[in-house]
């Protein structure tokens, strides 16, 4: 995510008297922001006393020595601070009697530990969006501020209703993390955004396919443990099980208020439903054959084959890259568009760098 403009605010604070908390969350949170920290209450309301102009939002722990979270979000709720800077709860203490006072205060959200990167982040920048806009808006006309606000707030919702969709996913999938669907994310938006496969394609509405490409895989949810995270190959009974999370994730997301009103709704109905499908009709659960199948799906679908065969998951370990490619080439996977796969051929090396990192071998 970019960062406001110059002089505008662009620092985080982090406020945890765990300094192995604090690490975790500066490793999320760094190469997005400028980060502070500090290692206690007191301490943590006075870096924010000194200059609140300059932060975008703070990371409280509940539990600190000098000062708890509490007693903190009570001074910047006296100060009146907390309209116009974002605070999150993030601990592993929260009762109903800490929600209750939290959200009295005006706490922006409660997210509990151990947090999941890619969702914590997702969260505390949706936000944080939010409130530059609000502080951007402050600069325009009437009518521009409340047009741009409406549109600002509508999208925390969309994001905020995903987001939690995903998160739920992630709390099920044991043996899948954060990284499988950020990857799915940024390949999907890599394809539409510099190949002929978003020929016709706004940017914006390939902004929206790629946010809700992250929700292709949710109704794994539905399917039951033993077969989510069966070691070895499945049976034909539990295959057919495994399938349903495609209508099953169509079926949970058509029961998301915040996405049924925007834009990707569609996108992510028609992705977590078709995203099996294949080019020659031998894909399920609705056998779509050819151009039958959204580009969108098509898209998503090469990049969850990709991404499966490039890691290690509990059923196989990962291959290497150019076996990969091989596999992908010749259809052991099943069949794409000749179009797609030609795309993707012509960008590969630029997604391989998504798995630098991995401990999958190239």
């Amino acid at each position: 995510m970019a960062l406001e403009q110059p002089g505008e605010r662009d620092t985080l604070l982090i406020v945890d008297d765990d300094p192995i908390n604090r690490a975790i969350l500066e490793g999320i949170f760094s190469p997005h922001y400028a980060t502070l920290e500090a290692a206690d209450g007191r301490s943590g309301l006075q870096k924010i006393l000194e200059g609140p102009e300059r932060l975008c939002a703070v990371l409280l722990d509940v539990v600190m020595p000098e000062m708890d979270g509490l007693e903190v979000l009570r001074r910047l709720s006296e100060q009146r601070l907390l309209a116009q800077l974002p605070v999150f709860l993030i601990t592993a203490e929260a009762s109903d009697s800490v929600l209750r006072e939290a959200y009295g205060l005006g706490v922006m959200d409660v997210i509990s530990k151990p947090v999941v990167p890619f969702v914590v982040l997702r969260r505390v920048q949706s936000v944080i969006e939010l409130f530059q806009a609000r502080r951007r808006l402050s600069r325009t006309v009437e009518s521009q501020q409340a047009r741009l606000l409406r549109q600002a707030q509508e999208i925390i919702q969309l994001n905020q209703g995903m987001v939690e969709a995903l998160a739920t996913a992630i709390e099920f999938r044991s043996e899948e993390s954060g990284d499988h669907v950020r990857r799915i994310h940024d390949i999907t938006h890599y394809l539409l955004s510099e190949t002929e496969m978003g020929r016709g394609l706004s940017p914006h509405e390939i902004e929206e396919i790629a946010l809700a490409s992250i929700l292709h895989d949710v109704g794994k949810i539905a399917v039951p443990d033993a077969i989510l995270n069966k070691p070895g190959r499945l049976t034909p009974e539990e295959f057919e099980v495994m399938k349903t999370h495609t209508t099953q994730g169509a079926a949970l997301l058509d029961r998301i208020p915040q996405l049924r009103q925007h834009g990707s709704y569609r996108y992510a109905l028609d992705i977590a439903r078709h995203h099996h499908e294949r080019w020659d009709g031998r894909g399920y659960p609705d056998g779509l054959r050819g151009e039958e199948i959204s580009v969108w799906a098509q898209v998503v679908s090469l990049a969850d084959v990709y991404d499966a065969l490039s890691c290690k998951r509990v059923y196989k370990a990962a291959f290497p890259r150019q076996r990969v490619l091989e596999m992908i080439r010749g259809g052991e996977c099943g069949a794409f568009n000749p179009r797609l796969l030609d795309c993707f051929f012509s960008v590969e090396e630029d997604l391989a760098k998504l798995y630098e990192k991995e401990d999958s071998p190239k």
